[in-house]
């Protein structure tokens, strides 16, 4: 007889690696909820593709939040006076949005208490990616120590678990895992700029993240590119 089905909340912002994790939440037992946050940024159509992936995987409700950052701006990604870099640059890159993962988190937090899970997952990587500090293994530790202490059902003895199952990855093993698990990646938006209908720019630092990715997994790169 099986045991009880655990609720995880998963975030889900449309791109690969979100895709990635909630494909693998799936497949690990869970029922997922798919919570996608609105924080004003400039590509709006991963919100879109997260509607898509949540569907396509089997997500029992996906939720999309609004937090406007761009009240804030200071990141690339949600203030329209910079621009999105297009060239490799050293040190943390413009286009990283001040708190946001600790603002994600803590709405994911604050689901997870009412859905009575124990189990979040956020598709961070510390391999291929673009630096940000919070997509580094000493904040996912921290975020989870912090969660056990804020909240009602740990202080009830309900401990709660940050997964991210991707954080030591190359993307090329995340591109492979994904297809394994069959994750439709043409569902998935992952460009910094990418247009009203999805289409991506190329340019952009999450675009060669993404190319270079399939290219070194050996699979066909299904993203639609706007022409040039």
């Amino acid at each position: 007889m099986k045991g009880h089905v655990k609720n995880a909340v998963v975030l889900l912002s449309g791109g690969l690696d979100s895709a990635t994790v909630l494909a693998l939440a799936r497949q690990q037992g869970y029922a997922c909820y798919a919570l996608s946050v609105d924080y004003g940024q400039r590509h709006q159509a991963e919100l879109a593709a997260a509607q898509r992936v949540a569907q396509a995987l089997g997500a029992l409700e996906q939720r999309v939040i609004s937090v406007d950052l761009t009240g804030f701006g200071g990141s690339a990604l949600t203030d329209a006076r910079i621009a999105v870099p297009v060239q490799a640059a050293t040190g943390i890159p413009l286009t990283y949005v001040p708190a946001r993962n600790t603002i994600m988190l803590s709405l994911a937090l604050a689901w997870a208490e009412v859905l009575q899970a124990q189990d979040i997952f956020i598709g961070v990587n510390a391999v291929d990616y673009s630096g940000y500090p919070d997509c580094r293994p000493e904040y996912i530790e921290s975020f989870e120590r912090m969660a056990n202490l804020a909240t009602k059902a740990a202080v009830e003895g309900r401990h709660l678990s940050l997964h991210a199952p991707l954080l030591h990855l190359s993307k090329a093993d995340i591109v492979k895992l994904g297809a394994q698990l069959g994750v439709d990646y043409s569902l998935t938006v992952s460009c910094y700029q990418a247009d009203a209908d999805g289409r991506a720019c190329g340019v952009c630092d999450s675009c060669r993240l993404r190319r270079t990715g399939f290219e070194m997994a050996g699979l066909a790169d299904p993203t639609r590119y706007r022409s040039t």
